[in-house]
């Protein structure tokens, strides 16, 4: 197939390109300028910033995709700018993804698979949550229900994409290479200066997915026909008291002290003291049965802070 891949620079893009291509199908990169120079080896590169619609439409037209993928975000700011990053990773949910969907549908492509996140559910009822589940579009910081009602817009363009057949993955928080949690990562970096604390009991709880395991996920829904919202994850969601600790072990870091949870969004953030003391669990059966998938690494205790 005629495979376009949008953020073909990100953390999953990159190895995607190299993934489908093994695969036998014909991939290009659609990338930005000024990171055409980290475009990855394919069989195509076209230049747009998803912002611009013009050239958006123009580039996805010149690449004739049966499929686009969606892997756009401006994380990579994160570590200079973290409002920027947020902030324009929104915009590029919400008016990124219209254009791109508009783009797909006008140069004849026939399935969108785009990139969500699967820790964005309202923390309520079961400990680990299918995605029937709602989103926290409500939560009482602005910053994340601004995050969480970005993703509901993109999951609702994706959803509403006809002709285009529509999948949405939410990926579990990534570790591996070039992710926070990689040995050389944000995260890393601030377990092994101490400044992790782990908030009260620790009972929030998260699912980890290896970005290897995000790739085979992402070419799984590529070369399936079924459509719908997954979540992609591994097989054992964790509550920070057991992650946190392990984490800290295998980075030869100290242990993480324990700080009381009233403290916590004070000291680490809200999102940070929402994933460790609230946060819900993601289920992957859905992933697993629809696409034919499963992790290569069904427990992060294989791998996080490893790499």
């Amino acid at each position: 197939m005629r495979i376009l891949v949008a953020g073909a620079t990100g953390v999953i893009g990159h190895p995607l390109v190299g993934a489908l291509r093994a695969r036998g199908h014909e991939v290009s990169a659609l990338v930005r300028p000024e990171s055409r120079e980290r475009a990855p080896e394919a069989d195509g590169v076209v230049v747009a910033d998803a912002l611009d619609r013009e050239a958006l439409l123009s580039a996805v037209s010149a690449a004739r995709p049966e499929v686009v993928v969606h892997q756009m975000t401006a994380l990579r700011l994160l570590d200079d700018d973290p409002v920027a990053a947020f902030t324009l990773t929104a915009r590029l949910r919400t008016e990124g993804t219209a254009n791109l969907v508009e783009a797909a549908r006008a140069a004849g492509a026939r399935r969108l698979v785009a990139q969500s996140i699967a820790f964005a559910a309202a923390p309520a009822g079961e400990p680990v949550l299918d995605e029937d589940a709602p989103l926290y579009v409500d939560a009482p910081d602005p910053g994340w229900a601004a995050t969480v009602g970005a993703v509901a817009e993109l999951e609702r363009l994706v959803r509403d994409s006809g002709p285009l057949a529509g999948v949405v993955l939410r990926y579990g928080t990534l570790y591996g290479p070039g992710t926070l949690y990689a040995r050389d990562g944000g995260a890393a970096q601030a377990v092994l200066a101490g400044q992790l604390p782990l908030p009260g009991d620790g009972a929030g709880i998260t699912s980890f997915l290896h970005v290897e395991d995000a790739v085979g996920a992402t070419v799984a829904a590529v070369e399936s026909e079924a459509t719908g919202v997954f979540h992609v994850t591994d097989d054992e969601p964790a509550p920070a008291a057991q992650w946190l600790p392990h984490y800290a072990q295998v980075l030869g870091g100290p242990s993480p002290r324990t700080v009381p949870a009233a403290l916590a969004p004070r000291l680490l953030g809200w999102f940070v003291a929402h994933q460790m003391t609230a946060a819900h669990g993601a289920a992957n059966d859905r992933a697993r049965t629809a696409l034919g998938w499963k992790p290569l690494r069904p427990s992060w205790r294989d791998g996080l802070g490893r790499e």
